[in-house]
């Protein structure tokens, strides 16, 4: 019974409903073979020997397809393993100018920032931290919003990311969306310093039926769904416009609801009534409409 469930998800037949459902709805790591290559290549620069010019990745895509949960679970991983940390997250914020992004470094280090608004003073307090605490590599998450500012502001967040690498040997990780990649190769000196690492979209072929397959054994429904059926699986592509993190969305959804209803498999008759709306179609229409 249930043998299209992983060993350790098939307990959870067993438990309450409440049970199950809160395990269905819980974050958990997607391993394809891209999010596989992007880990590697950060452990990389993670174990990489002193330099003076460092090099750093890109890790670019569109928004909802994994980029982040790479990141925290490299981060993550490194932490359990590692006394010191060496590796951290730095969430851009948004708004225009240094100040906006030397703040978003030192809320990330911990760092009292009070309410000053000198820049110099940030620099030289981040300076300060980066010396002392000495890490390897510095993760920009969302990092095209650092590119929205004035010009001569830009040009200053890209000569850091050059200074952290001969200064104090840091490899910067940026990871955002296609603005990044074109800045950072705007330039042959910056574009000479960071290798790529895409992260499109999801194509419809064997690997996104493997995803698939991968989901069904990790989401415990006492029947099987066939999830990488051609018409099933062809409905879940064209909702989630191949975003691996619509896709996680959809078939949660349909297994909360699967749980609930009793059902316990994902069918097409019970994804169209979940009346999931793409991304690309929230900006208007008939779900734009309805709030009016």
């Amino acid at each position: 019974m249930a043998d299209h469930l992983l060993d350790h998800v098939r307990p959870y037949l067993d438990r309450s409903l409440e049970d199950r459902i809160a395990y269905i709805r819980a974050p958990r790591w997607i391993g394809h073979h891209g999010a596989g290559q992007a880990l590697e290549r950060l452990n990389e620069l993670l174990l990489r020997p002193p330099a003076l010019r460092t090099r750093g990745l890109m890790l670019v895509g569109p928004y909802a397809n994994g980029k982040t949960m790479i990141a925290e679970r490299f981060a993550v991983a490194h932490l359990k393993a590692c006394e010191t940390q060496r590796v951290w997250v730095v969430q851009t914020r948004e708004g225009a100018g240094l100040a906006h992004f030397y703040a978003s470094i030192l809320r990330a280090l911990r760092a009292p920032m009070g309410n000053s608004r000198d820049v110099g003073r940030k620099a030289e307090q981040v300076d300060h931290l980066l010396d002392g605490l000495k890490p390897k590599i510095l993760i920009f998450d969302e990092f095209h919003n650092a590119l929205r500012g004035r010009s001569r502001d830009v040009e200053a967040v890209l000569a850091f990311l050059r200074r952290i690498g001969r200064q104090f040997d840091i490899s910067p990780v940026l990871i955002g969306e296609v603005a990044v990649y074109d800045f950072i190769n705007a330039t042959d000196e910056m574009a000479s310093r960071f290798e790529l690492l895409a992260v499109p979209r999801w194509r419809y072929d064997e690997e996104f039926f493997a995803l698939l397959d991968s989901f069904e054994g990790a989401l415990p429904l006492a029947r099987r769904s066939d999830l990488s059926d051609e018409k099933l699986a062809r409905e879940i592509f064209r909702l989630s416009e191949g975003l691996i993190g619509e896709i996680v969305a959809i078939v949660t959804t349909a297994a909360v609801a699967a749980a609930g209803s009793g059902a316990e498999r994902i069918t097409l008759p019970s994804i169209d009534e979940l009346d999931y709306v793409p991304v690309s179609r929230r900006r208007g229409g008939r779900l734009r409409d309805g709030l009016l």
